[in-house]
């Protein structure tokens, strides 16, 4: 199989149409069996469910070319969970599971050609999303809905690349209400920090460091990924939230399991009070997420102070980097993960 003629070592995080997708509608109470398509257009009522009550969520998941040539993705398993819990929460129907890890394969083997090359720095990048169809004027859940896989190849999500650290800033704004929908992937926890967001590259940051809603005094996330600091113990500190507002990261999952088994590290998850980030408690900051893996933070702001990260301001830091080296070594099949981790495709 020939690859596509790309700058792969230039691409940036954007949508680059593929030769498939993958649709599976849902009507009469029942899905259907779905499968490839070449359209990548969606067409829909004026009233269907989605443009009116926002049902609709995703998921963010990457395959990766491996060093022997082999098509991988990471942990899809996951993601098909993580996603029946945000239908679930939305009342949406739940897309089954197994189901769901066969159309990613299936429509990552039919853009094998655009999975990018080992060694590039770039991926495919893989975006499962369901919103609703069915027609709804009243405040009430469809009865129709679409399920779709996009793919694109991506090069790093930040602008500045992989490893080069970034600053960010404390938002005067909210991400999620407590116990509201923080801990699903729905867009409308994205819509709602868009404006924020926009504010903050306004001024020169990278992005948006969300306190949490209720006392606005302990670290929750990003506008797009979890957080790490690593404390001068050497300690893996992964801020939690009280109010389950914060989102499941499964990259998260996976490098606080590889921090504890595989490099022996101390990981301790808590609440993490903003005021001991202000107070210089911890040396490394990094932002996990599908999309960046781990990104460095060099500094954060708020208002007129600035916090700076001594060991990871300049570069990423050493606790971050090793975390990152083990984890896409995983990824790109040069380490050995643990056993299901890393899901042969072709």
């Amino acid at each position: 199989m020939e690859k596509k003629d790309l700058d792969w070592g230039s691409l940036g995080f954007s949508y680059m149409k593929t030769d498939y997708s993958y649709v599976c509608n849902y009507h009469d109470g029942a899905w259907e069996e779905g499968g490839l398509t070449t359209d990548h257009t969606v067409v829909l009522s004026e009233c269907a469910g989605i443009l009116h009550y926002c049902q609709e969520c995703f998921e963010g998941l990457k395959a990766y070319t491996t060093e022997s040539g082999d098509i991988v993705c990471f942990r899809p398993d996951l993601n098909a969970k993580r996603m029946a819990d945000s239908e679930k929460r939305l009342v949406m129907p739940q897309f089954p599971e197994d189901k769901f890890v066969e159309a990613v394969k299936q429509v990552v083997k039919a853009n094998a050609a655009w999975v990018p090359p080992f060694g590039s720095g770039a991926t495919l990048y893989i975006r499962p999303l369901m919103f609703a169809t069915g027609e709804v004027i009243g405040v009430k859940p469809a009865d129709a809905y679409q399920f779709r896989i996009l793919v694109t190849p991506v090069g790093p999500y930040f602008k500045a690349g992989a490893g080069k650290p970034i600053t960010i800033c404390v938002a005067k704004y909210d991400r999620a209400a407590p116990h509201g929908t923080g801990n699903i992937k729905a867009g409308l926890n994205y819509a709602m920090s868009l404006y924020p967001y926009e504010l903050a590259h306004k001024n020169g940051f990278s992005e948006n460091l969300y306190l949490d809603s209720e006392t606005r005094t302990y670290v929750e996330e990003t506008g797009g990924a979890n957080v790490l600091f690593v404390d001068k113990d050497g300690t893996l500190v992964v801020p939690k939230s009280f109010t389950d507002s914060i989102l499941p990261s499964i990259t998260r999952r996976s490098l606080v399991h590889v921090a504890e088994h595989m490099l022996g590290m101390r990981v301790d998850e808590r609440p993490v009070k903003f005021q001991e980030v202000l107070d210089g408690e911890f040396v490394e900051c990094g932002l996990c997420g599908t999309a960046a893996v781990i990104s460095p933070v060099g500094h954060i702001v708020d208002g007129d102070k600035e916090v700076t990260f001594e060991k990871g301001c300049e570069k990423m830091g050493p606790v971050m980097e090793k975390l990152r080296t083990t984890l896409t070594g995983i990824q790109s099949g040069a380490v050995e993960g643990p056993e299901g981790w890393v899901c042969k495709i072709c």
